[in-house]
């Protein structure tokens, strides 16, 4: 399975934004992109900072998408084939159908600091979907579905499980989803919109790129 291995801190600076992809040390002194927030590179803090041309505006927003949610180009592009399929706007079919993407909707519950940490706990089979362990991240959920914690009991033995479980209320639940703390159980209420996607994507620069 393809996955991104090289330093998460280099594509925020990269991108010129935080993409939260530490979890914690984003919010820290600690941010490598806080420190030097400068394009990654030898000659990175001599970049030049006249305005980009528009290809590089939408090719900038498309790498953002994908490493905001950790998603490679490949599988990006079929999002994007599906969502131009689909009735509406192009753009915003594509995010709220990525929003819907397993190891978001863990993110989301609270029980990971970040995406790459979700990812992980769901490829390890901590999660259950409507009673059934579900061991792919990419899967996309509907509305209707409950996610669950697996085997609880012997899950809160776990001493990372155990600080999750603790931490799953330290982060805002999105309107789509309730999140029941007690039985460390999320219902997916209706399916996500453009206005329940809080970083500030120009989704229309994505569609541009890929039309033409």
């Amino acid at each position: 399975m393809a996955r991104y291995t090289g330093p998460s801190c280099r594509l925020c600076r990269r991108e010129g934004t935080k993409l939260y992809l530490k979890g914690d040390k984003c919010a820290s002194d600690k941010c490598p992109f806080s420190r030097r927030g400068s394009v990654p590179g030898q000659h990175g803090a001599n970049v030049s900072r006249r305005r980009p041309k528009e290809y590089t505006l939408q090719l900038r927003e498309k790498q953002k998408a994908k490493r905001y949610y950790g998603i490679l180009e490949k599988q990006f592009k079929n999002y994007f084939e599906k969502a131009d399929r689909q009735p509406g706007q192009t753009g915003e079919n594509l995010l709220t159908m990525i929003e819907r993407r397993f190891d978001n909707v863990v993110y989301r519950m609270g029980m990971a600091s970040s995406r790459k940490e979700a990812r992980q706990l769901v490829l390890h089979g901590h999660f259950t979907v409507n009673g059934k362990k579900v061991t792919i991240p990419s899967c996309l959920l509907k509305k209707g579905d409950v996610i669950a914690l697996k085997d609880k009991k012997s899950n809160k033995e776990s001493e990372k499980i155990k600080v999750l479980i603790e931490n799953i209320n330290s982060r805002p639940v999105p309107a789509w989803l309730t999140v029941d703390a007690e039985n460390v159980t999320a219902t997916i209420n209706n399916l996500p919109t453009r206005a329940d996607i809080d970083f500030p994507f120009e989704e229309h620069l994505i569609v541009e790129l890929y039309s033409k």
